[in-house]
């Protein structure tokens, strides 16, 4: 069965200092909470780019290994991860300008998912997009307005 799930938020920053922070999977751990430890490259990925991600899932720890499949900046970033729980993982983000700040959409999809979710999952995953998604809103107005700041001192 094919599922997916999209999240988006309005952030006042322009659409490349969105995706240079979200594309750089070493920001991860820092927004996301199932995210621990990534192995790669430290910076924004290009298409063909591979990384390790250590993700905790409620069964424990699991190692996913992802492959960029996708690299437009500023507009739009996909990575995917084959397992062999819930099938392959794709991860698609997208960044729309909208009137000088950059609406973020996360798009997961499990193309192959063995079993539908249970509502309580989809609340679950509902919160932590949620929370995750502020997360990055707030680290990435900070570093935008920061750089700003730093660029032209009064």
């Amino acid at each position: 069965m094919i599922f997916v799930r999209k999240h988006d938020i309005l952030i006042a920053a322009p659409a490349e200092a969105v995706f240079d922070y979200v594309c750089n999977p070493h920001s991860w751990p820092k927004w996301l909470a199932a995210s621990h430890k990534i192995e790669g490259e430290n910076q924004p990925l290009r298409l063909g780019q591979t990384f390790r991600e250590a993700w905790q899932i409620r069964r424990g720890t699991v190692e996913l290994h992802w492959t960029v499949t996708e690299s437009e900046r500023p507009s739009a970033w996909t990575c995917t991860a084959n397992t062999d729980f819930i099938g392959p993982i794709v991860i698609r983000y997208t960044f729309a300008d909208e009137k000088g700040q950059t609406r973020y959409t996360r798009e997961l999809t499990n193309p192959d998912r063995p079993a539908e979710r249970s509502q309580d999952q989809l609340q679950r995953m509902d919160e932590e997009a949620q929370v995750g998604l502020g997360n990055i809103k707030k680290q990435v107005e900070w570093r935008f307005a920061a750089s700003h700041v730093s660029a032209y001192p009064c």
